[in-house]
């Protein structure tokens, strides 16, 4: 793919609360790749920042070298003209304007090891229940589910995505939501104007996805299920899960980067758990709201 090379990496120092004093790793490693692959990403990056379970990620390199535990914490912001924030080797606090420690709502799950032994992140999923009502599965047990930045949508497993889908367009119309024509990629679609807006997006039925008990349950509202489309002069609110095949090559589910935005999610590979806050909209902050105003004390 590319030859490796070794620079020096900087990055500020945090109480948890802004940035502090510059700290630099010197013997940091990264690689330039060919431009097919990419090509691949999406248009616009500069690079690509791997933070898999590799002991060459960013998140490894950071921890090694600061001598913390290999964790690190991520907040991607939903606007498109603010940025996010990502914590390494630290559990925390992490203060959100205003004055909001995120790290308090922080509920875990066991860090599953892949069947492939890949870097990939991935946890269990016992049910996907929509409004609390749980969505049938023909699937049993413990589903492995990839967290995936890559993947822009959540994808399902075509039974799975079609039960889902099901239930989910049936409490909308139990809150008088008509579906309309699909755009693609997506295949459930509600005219903007008949959906009203709240502090934590569209008011659509709710989307739980239950981890490995009941207590460890990942709320997905309003403003990470849905997806806002302007085309052709259509404005419509849309479903953004997409259907992932019959026999996917990847797991069965893969949450996507859109269901993260605006959720802290915090990857503790040492401890073999993966924490999430759910949407930090209900708690009265964003992950744009964090302080980047720079403390050099």
């Amino acid at each position: 793919m590319g030859e490796a090379f070794m620079d020096s990496l900087s990055l500020p120092l945090t109480n948890g609360r802004n940035p502090g004093p510059i700290d630099t790793i010197h013997d940091f490693i990264f690689s330039c790749a060919k431009k097919p692959f990419h090509r691949a990403h999406v248009k616009g990056t500069s690079g690509l920042a791997g933070f898999g379970r590799s002991k060459l990620s960013v998140p490894a390199q950071v921890s090694k070298s600061f001598n913390e535990k290999f964790i690190f914490t991520l907040c991607l912001s939903g606007s498109p003209s603010a940025p996010g924030v990502v914590f390494f080797g630290s559990p925390g606090p992490y203060y959100f304007l205003p004055e909001i420690d995120l790290s308090s709502h922080l509920i875990y799950t066991p860090l599953l090891l892949s069947p492939n032994l890949s870097d990939e992140y991935l946890v269990g999923l016992t049910s996907i229940k929509v409004n609390e009502k749980v969505v049938h599965l023909t699937h049993r047990g413990l589903v492995p589910t990839k967290l995936s930045t890559m993947t822009p949508y959540t994808t399902l497993q075509s039974a799975i995505f079609k039960a889902f889908v099901e239930a989910f367009v049936k409490e909308s119309a139990a809150a008088n939501l008509t579906v309309r024509e699909p755009l693609k990629p997506f295949s459930v679609c509600y005219n903007a104007d008949d959906v009203a807006d709240t502090t934590v997006g569209p008011a659509v039925p709710t989307v739980d996805l239950v981890m490995h008990n009941n207590d460890a349950v990942w709320r997905i509202l309003g403003s990470n299920s849905m997806v806002r489309i302007f085309r052709g002069g259509v404005d419509a609110w849309c479903l953004g899960f997409l259907d992932g095949g019959e026999h996917p090559k990847a797991p069965l589910i893969v949450i996507g980067g859109h269901q993260m935005e605006d959720n802290l999610l915090q990857f503790d590979v040492e401890s073999e758990r993966v924490g999430f806050s759910g949407s930090v909209l209900a708690h009265g902050t964003m992950c744009a709201n964090f302080n980047f105003t720079k403390n050099e004390q």
